[in-house]
């Protein structure tokens, strides 16, 4: 006797955000209506996307594996981003401006925004722009780079509780997206969302950040505050029906092992925290190595064929 097996089904979907001037180059994530790639109980009509993170300047502290991929194209930003985009094939390409802080150059918004406006001009593909981390410089930076980037549809970030009234006033002057955060707290995700939707913000422009770690180090729990959030969303939940973006190479290569145990184990750590991520909900990873993210898109395209990708 057959045994049928359960099936959930939802009544609900993920909102669809679109990255990038509407055509050929933009990319649009989110739309699910079940849990990952579970096509017999739902459907995901955008499939996840791989984005290699480069800097507004040289990154001294990362490790020769990380730096070797792009040669001496990593010293300069606008080449760094052609190479990540023509020789490696990235569909979406992260930029974080890591030089205006104070440990990390000090140096102006505006020289951090020329460097952003150079590499808009070299590349065509969709973009989502970081600022430094540092809430007194960012809230200078990221009004002046997102009026420069007015028209573009970038997804701009970080918005958290304590300073997004700044970000979510110039993204929704200039026509961009948000990514909101918060530490692993599906009560403070959602608040956050309140708040920015508050401002006049659609909701529907809105891209999750959780916060989250690499591999071995509480992964489980990221994991489970996505998984909670997602089918909250899936249960009629409007302010937690945001798709994910997650910074997996920001996290995976502060790990002691990933950076003195050689390239495969750090390349290795980042393609395993990043097929986790997935299995969670993750619509956009950010990674490091260019090696992970063919890896983690070979992936992605392997799983999403039943879905016909």
């Amino acid at each position: 006797m057959a045994i049928e097996l359960v099936k959930e089904k939802y009544g609900n979907a993920i909102n669809i955000v679109e990255i990038g001037r509407a055509g050929s180059s933009s990319i649009k994530i989110g739309g699910e209506t079940t849990l990952p790639f579970l096509f017999r109980e739902g459907s995901m009509p955008n499939e996840p996307v791989a984005a290699l993170e480069i800097l507004d300047s040289d990154p001294v502290d990362w490790p020769d594996i990380l730096r070797e991929p792009f040669g001496e194209a990593i010293k300069d930003p606008v080449k760094w981003a052609k190479t990540a985009v023509e020789k490696f094939g990235s569909r979406l390409l992260c930029v974080r401006l890591q030089s205006v802080h104070p440990d990390y150059g000090n140096r102006s918004s505006g020289e951090s925004v020329s460097v952003l406006k150079a590499i808009v001009k070299e590349i065509k593909v969709p973009l989502i722009v970081i600022g430094c981390g540092d809430d007194e410089k960012d809230s200078d930076l990221l009004p002046k780079a997102s009026q420069a980037l007015k028209g573009e549809n970038c997804l701009f970030g970080i918005a958290t509780q304590e300073n997004y009234k700044t970000l979510t006033a110039t993204c929704l002057a200039d026509g961009h997206s948000i990514i909101s955060e918060s530490p692993i707290d599906v009560n403070i995700a959602k608040q956050v969302n309140i708040l920015i939707s508050d401002m006049g913000f659609d909701s529907k422009r809105i891209v999750m950040h959780t916060t989250m770690t690499a591999l071995g180090y509480g992964m489980e729990y990221v994991y489970s505050i996505m998984e909670r959030s997602r089918l909250a969303a899936f249960m009629g939940d409007k302010m937690l029906s945001m798709p994910f973006i997650l910074f997996v190479g920001q996290e995976t290569w502060k790990v002691k092992e990933a950076k003195e145990l050689g390239l495969r184990q750090g390349v290795n750590w980042e393609i395993a925290t990043s097929v986790s991520m997935l299995q969670a909900g993750a619509d956009i990873l950010v990674v490091r190595h260019p090696d992970s993210a063919k890896a983690i898109t070979n992936y992605i395209k392997e799983m999403m064929k039943e879905e016909g990708k």
